[in-house]
């Protein structure tokens, strides 16, 4: 399958609405750094808040503000992926190829798991599916990190 041939319809439809090419280049790693960075390190530190704290209010807290946001940040997560292979086929470049793609791709994986283990997996008795929802998400954060330098490397190089 030829990702660039199916996203080429849209491509050409924002090409044609003569989006600068700066943004076409560096929109999306500008919003995703916001995304992963901000809204994830915020999404990350309450839920070992809600993990972590003795206080059981406070716990409550960091529990819900975790569970409203998360999904948030997934969706945009999602639709950034999305706009990161767009605006490579909107720059007539090789869209699955590079290091960056890979661990982009890694990253909306971890993230499905995680979610599915939240929304299925808390069922029961057992503290594992927690657990594994709390490393996960944590590994997920230090993904971002790698992500992001490959990302600037291929920036940088097209």
């Amino acid at each position: 399958m030829d990702i660039a041939k199916i996203l080429e319809p849209a491509a050409a439809v924002f090409r044609s609405l003569g989006v600068p090419e700066s943004i076409v280049h560096w929109g999306h790693p500008l919003m995703m750094a916001i995304v992963a960075f901000v809204m994830g390190s915020g999404v990350a530190i309450a839920g070992w808040k809600a993990r972590t704290s003795e206080d059981k209010e406070e716990a409550l807290k960091n529990r819900e503000m975790h569970r409203k946001a998360a999904p948030l940040m997934a969706v945009f997560l999602i639709s950034g992926y999305s706009g990161g292979l767009l605006s490579l086929v909107m720059q007539n470049k090789p869209v699955l190829e590079s290091p960056h793609f890979i661990t982009g791709t890694a990253v909306i994986a971890l993230l499905l798991i995680n979610g599915s283990l939240a929304a299925f997996g808390f069922k029961g008795t057992g503290d594992g599916a927690r657990k594994a929802h709390a490393y996960i998400g944590s590994g997920l954060m230090a993904l971002f990190v790698v992500h992001a330098a490959l990302g600037l490397k291929l920036g940088f190089s097209i």
